[in-house]
């Protein structure tokens, strides 16, 4: 295993930049997720990594050696494709072994390899079938016994799971996710699905039109997210955003904003921020997690009171769908909470956890 260094890598076609100065590090053994919509990017730095695409600037490091010219089959990396890529008159066996015979591995070497990868993805009873015999979960294991066979630097995933069903999707996250704890491997995987970023990564990567907007560790991201598109598109459902004003009061700063009903509410800042003077008097974009709206209890003092607009049981928890300063307020309650449209609802707000933007630049107050 090894390093990926990512130092200012650009790439361009004719006059339109795809990716934007990318300078990404991760360590040995780290899951880097590489995530965003569609057309962000990531699955052309995927293969400039892998070599499939020129670097038209910066450079790409797999641990100490620039492999910026190097062929993909110098720079000892497995990829596993969305379309799995298996070889249709091959049997499973043959597949897996097929990169072993081309690097020349003795026979009884690539029968233990074989064995060995098999087993660990429990598909020692379909070695000899062909990949029309097999369901897209299996083809997946097949693809994925194909990258785990070679002991590679970096394993490579690209949208793996995109063409799986949902609970199968499930299913081979939890094994992607256990093979990885098991081996300790180097991987970068690109998803548009930030579920599959939040449970697999070590480090998540988040992208926009070419450029970076967020490195960290899941924690950061889903819970200090460096601007309004982080925090969004991170997170199911996503963030709640709406604006309020900055207000310096004699015992602390408040946000103020209006209600669906339009009457002024107020909710006490509790953590400081170095530059809240700044923004005093100014309009802001506050932002907070629906699981950080909870009803409020006598002792919670951050209160609204909000008409509520649609109710949604999902069994384990109940969305409640309200609205402020015009914008759709989303908390996620207890499941046998007792809400209906047309209520009231007086709603506590978790401060320690609300983030402000900039309401022009959309980026994180500090």
């Amino acid at each position: 295993m090894a390093s990926l260094t990512l130092n200012n890598v650009q790439k361009t076609f004719g006059q339109t930049e795809v990716l934007r100065g990318i300078n990404i590090a991760i360590e040995d053994g780290d899951f880097l997720v590489l995530v965003g919509p569609s057309g962000c990017g990531k699955s052309t730095l995927l293969n400039m990594i892998a070599g499939l695409d020129d670097i038209s600037g910066g450079d790409v490091n797999i641990g100490e050696e620039r492999v910026n010219e190097l062929h993909p089959s110098e720079r000892d990396i497995a990829m596993v494709f969305q379309s799995y890529a298996l070889y249709p008159n091959m049997t499973v066996e043959q597949n897996i072994a097929f990169g072993l015979e081309m690097r020349g591995v003795p026979k009884e070497e690539r029968s233990n390899l074989i064995a060995g990868v098999s087993g660990m993805l429990q598909i020692e009873h379909l070695l000899k079938r062909k990949p029309a015999q097999l369901s897209g979960g299996q083809r997946q294991r097949v693809a994925m016994g194909r990258a785990l066979v070679r002991h590679p630097k970096i394993f490579l995933f690209d949208e793996p799971l995109s063409n799986l069903d949902a609970k199968l999707r499930v299913d081979m996250r939890t094994e992607i996710k256990r093979l990885h704890q098991r081996l300790g491997a180097t991987i970068v995987y690109v998803t548009h699905d930030q579920i599959e970023a939040m449970t697999l990564a070590t480090k998540i990567a988040v992208m926009k039109d070419g450029v970076l907007q967020q490195l960290g560790s899941p924690d950061e991201v889903y819970n200090n997210p460096a601007n309004v598109f982080v925090a969004t598109f991170m997170g199911s459902p996503s963030m709640n955003m709406f604006p309020a004003e900055l207000n310096a009061l004699p015992d602390g700063f408040y946000l103020s904003l209006e209600n669906s009903s339009g009457e002024q509410q107020r909710l006490k800042l509790t953590r400081p921020l170095s530059n809240s003077a700044a923004y005093n008097g100014k309009k802001v974009l506050v932002g907070i997690r629906p699981e950080d709206i909870r009803e409020a209890g006598d002792e919670d003092a951050s209160r609204i009171s909000c008409p509520v607009d649609v109710v949604e049981p999902t069994g384990a928890d109940t969305y409640v769908v309200t609205s402020l300063g015009g914008k759709e307020v989303v908390s996620r309650l207890k499941a046998k909470c007792t809400l209906k449209a047309g209520d009231t609802a007086e709603l506590a707000f978790n401060m320690d956890h609300v983030v402000l933007f900039d309401a022009d630049t959309e980026e994180r107050i500090r």
